[in-house]
């Protein structure tokens, strides 16, 4: 860029730190309440079909609402939706625990994930507005690392204050913590870098481009998006990304619901290391999440292709995890089992940043309602997972739910390679468009 971007001028990463912030605290919201339900469930006499019920309850109502969150983001912005949703939420965490049995418990669960569910759609939507193309993937697996990041320091923080104030505190703090970031993000975000005080014209040229004149290209502020329901319905590419993520969020399931009791009951593992081993697959998860955000703007950077760079990193991350999840089932060595499921999930995690960039690219004005279409179809599959991992277990094999989604990864790469195509819209019969010279500008501002 000819004008030198200045340090007041940064203010897309003061609000990627808010919106990192806001992912960690969903998965922190999301998975406390696996970390206290040995607790909960012994003391008010749980089965485990009945803890299950109560996980499941989440996710279909998460799975049930993306599409509604993501509109409303759309059609009233990101600053009034999160502030909103992320307080209802919270005061869902807090108000799960005043539950008292089995139906109160899936009662708050189930309403704690219709708040949930428009948060990954609705950040989408805002980040379409406040980064170029060739950041998207960037942003996208930063944000997707925080949340993983929060899956992984949920278990001590749960259990220091599970044994210093009780279970029932937990979800009372975590609870506050989200009502905290919500008057945060009200008082410090705007819909638009245009009305945004850290925002100067040198980086808003950085986010909108230029037309030929030299002029930044600018929004119609006053203009409401209306979703084209019936083009987005008979969309093959809108398909295409709901199948391609429903494969991704299926395996993403294995680790976040089954994976301390595979360690336990089939490598013999003690609790003590199932503590430590168990979380190194979402440590590496932290790291994919950031390095195939990366990868796939390099890709953009250098080619302008923006197919080739959504594609080859989403393809090389499914095949990758389903390359070591196979012998992590069929290892005999307990160990290498472990490290084999950490490498499938750093692989796994690898796919997010061009998976949440393509409804950026292909999305348009809509981008938070295709998000949500996506993150739906991608639910289904995380609320059948542990269904179908258990079902395979029951009928005497700890081997086979691996294969079974390491066919499912194998299947998503086909869509990504042969079915997906990230350069067509889903909401116009056009290409998507990649400014000119993008790969250049890239460079010059990184």
């Amino acid at each position: 860029m000819e004008q030198r971007m200045t340090r007041r001028s940064m203010g897309r990463w003061y609000i990627l730190g808010l919106i990192s912030l806001m992912y960690l605290i969903t998965y922190l919201d999301r998975v406390n309440i696996s970390t206290a339900a040995p607790v909960i469930s012994k003391e008010l006499g749980f089965d485990k079909i009945t803890m299950g019920v109560i996980f499941s309850a989440f996710s279909w109502s998460y799975a049930m609402f993306q599409v509604p969150g993501g509109w409303l983001g759309d059609r009233f912005g990101a600053r009034n939706v999160l502030t909103t949703i992320v307080t209802y939420w919270s005061a869902m965490t807090a108000a799960t625990a005043a539950a008292t049995g089995a139906t109160s418990f899936i009662i708050f669960r189930f309403l704690f994930g219709i708040g949930e569910a428009g948060a990954f759609p609705v950040a989408t939507r805002a980040m379409q507005l406040w980064y170029p193309k060739h950041e998207r993937g960037f942003v996208q697996g930063i944000t997707h690392s925080a949340s993983r990041l929060g899956a992984a320091i949920a278990p001590p923080i749960v259990v220091l204050i599970m044994t210093t104030l009780g279970w029932r505190s937990v979800f009372y703090i975590c609870g506050a913590v989200g009502i905290i970031w919500a008057a945060i993000w009200y008082f410090a975000y705007r819909n638009l870098p245009e009305q945004h005080g850290l925002v100067n014209e040198a980086e808003l040229s950085h986010i909108r481009g230029t037309d030929p004149t030299g002029n930044v290209n600018r929004p119609n502020l006053a203009k409401k998006p209306s979703v084209p329901w019936g083009t987005l319905l008979r969309s093959p590419n809108m398909w295409a990304i709901m199948c391609a993520y429903f494969t991704y969020v299926y395996c993403l399931w294995i680790f976040l619901s089954w994976l301390p009791s595979y360690l336990v009951e089939f490598r013999h593992f003690t609790l003590l290391k199932v503590g430590f081993l168990a979380s190194l697959p979402l440590w590496a998860g932290v790291v994919g999440d950031t390095v195939g955000g990366l990868a796939t703007d390099w890709l953009l950077a250098r080619t302008g292709n923006i197919k080739l760079a959504r594609r080859a990193v989403a393809i090389t991350g499914m095949l990758g995890c389903a390359v070591f999840i196979v012998p992590a089932a069929l290892a005999t060595e307990a160990y290498t089992a472990v490290y084999c499921l950490t490498a499938a999930m750093f692989f796994l995690e690898c796919t997010i940043g061009p998976s949440w960039a393509v409804p950026m690219d292909m999305g348009g004005e809509v981008s938070g309602t295709v998000s949500g279409m996506m993150n739906m179809a991608g639910n289904i599959g995380g609320a059948l997972s542990p269904i179908v991992f258990g079902v395979l277990v029951q009928l005497g094999s700890w081997a086979a739910p691996f294969v079974v989604a390491a066919s499912l990864l194998v299947i998503g790469a086909i869509i990504w390679g042969f079915w997906l195509d990230p350069s067509v819209s889903v909401v116009e019969k056009r290409a998507v468009d990649v400014p000119p010279g993008a790969a250049a500008a890239s460079v010059s501002t990184r």
